[in-house]
């Protein structure tokens, strides 16, 4: 399996608590493409914080600042950090933290290195590794899905020395996928995956929920952080008073979380919509809202259910029973020649695979069929 690593120059400070490692890049890994084109492909690059503008310095005073490792390629000890020789006092030198993002489409693996050589944590480097399917794909087989996390538990088990394996700790945040599984089975799904981690690998399990369906708050907000963070935004030595809104399209959901501005504070009326943060020494009031069904994935299943739907009904009888791979359906939200083979499971129906294939339609007869899944006309 091939290693993906990251530098990053510095970290919040957030590694005494696991759950608050990760910049939450949560959200699924599916490129935004046309609603109902192909499967997109995993992303590969994990941003970095952006690069201040600063006057050039003396060669010699340039030469003295240690340059850190990239990964663990070109780590001379895992084990310890070239930044420094001696931890800050009451912290461990080297650190290292596990977080599995669970998301609809699939599971990756976040592993990251920092060091204490101040009273924050400086984040050195990422490893990044991700696979298919997800979590939510296991609906009935939990000991599957715990099973399905392996290949990335064995890359922490490569990375992480194995002097500092037991003081590693692991987290797992789910999302949508398994939110839209049903809590009997989403629960039977964390509960087999929590104890494959507990009983079959040597890193302790984070202290506080360690695994974990994400509320769609906490996913859009963690969102906002990590981008306003790598814009310098937000975090210690921030300058800027503005931040940006966030839209973060998963494939089982989608959230939109920003700070809004008011004449008058009062008039932001209080509600669910309505998050306090603390972050960076600095207090934010944002507005967010989760929209569970529709994700780039699932939105496009549900363009597929309603093409299918719409079209039984200009059939004799009932006819879902009979479909098939080989049942063609005319969608015109694909491209003139284009065939694909989609799953359908619309509510009240028994789930079932279809060919759908395009040419009949047109971009309006395809507008038409995403403002009703979209509820535009509620």
């Amino acid at each position: 399996m091939p290693i993906k690593t990251f530098p990053i120059s510095e970290a919040p400070d957030v590694v005494d608590g696991i759950k608050d490692v990760t910049p939450p890049d949560h959200a699924d890994f599916d490129a935004p493409e046309a609603i109902t084109g192909d499967e997109p492909e995993p992303s590969k690059a994990r941003p970095k914080k952006p690069a201040k503008v600063v006057a050039a310095k003396p060669a010699s005073e340039a030469a003295k600042k240690p340059k850190g490792p990239t990964g663990p390629a070109d780590d001379p000890d895992p084990e310890k950090t070239t930044y420094c020789t001696t931890a800050f006092p009451g912290k461990k030198l080297v650190q290292y933290a596990l977080m599995i993002d669970a998301g609809s489409t699939g599971s990756r693996i976040h592993i990251y290195k920092f060091n204490y050589c101040e009273a924050s944590p400086m984040l050195e480097y990422e490893v990044f590794e991700q696979l298919r399917p997800g979590l939510s794909s296991f609906r009935g087989k939990p000991a599957e899905a715990a099973g399905s996390l392996n290949p990335l538990m064995k890359l922490a088990q490569e990375t992480v020395p194995k002097s500092l394996q037991h003081c590693t700790p692991v987290a797992v945040k789910a999302t949508a996928g398994l939110r839209l599984l049903g809590k009997a089975d989403s629960d039977a799904i964390l509960k087999e995956v929590e104890h494959h981690l507990r009983s079959d690998f040597p890193f302790p399990l984070a202290p506080a929920d360690p695994v974990v369906v994400m509320d769609g708050k906490d996913e859009g907000v963690y969102a906002w952080i990590t981008a306003n963070y790598l814009l310098n935004k937000i975090g210690e030595g921030a300058t800027e008073t503005d931040t940006l809104a966030v839209m973060d399209l998963g494939g089982a959901s989608t959230q939109i979380v920003f700070e809004p501005t008011f004449a008058d504070d009062s008039l932001f009326a209080d509600g669910d919509h309505k998050y306090a943060l603390t972050f960076g020494g600095r207090e934010f009031t944002l507005y967010q809202h989760s929209y569970l069904g529709y994700g780039l994935m699932r939105a496009r299943r549900s363009v597929h259910n309603l093409v299918a739907f719409t079209w039984s009904f200009a059939q004799e009888g009932d006819v879902w029973a009979t479909l098939g791979k080989d049942k063609e359906i005319a969608n015109p939200c694909l491209g003139l020649g284009r065939r694909k083979v989609v799953e359908l499971d619309p509510p009240g129906r028994t789930p079932a695979s279809v060919t759908m294939v395009g040419g009949t339609g047109g971009y309006e007869a395809c507008k038409r069929v995403v403002e009703l899944v979209m509820a535009k006309d509620a």
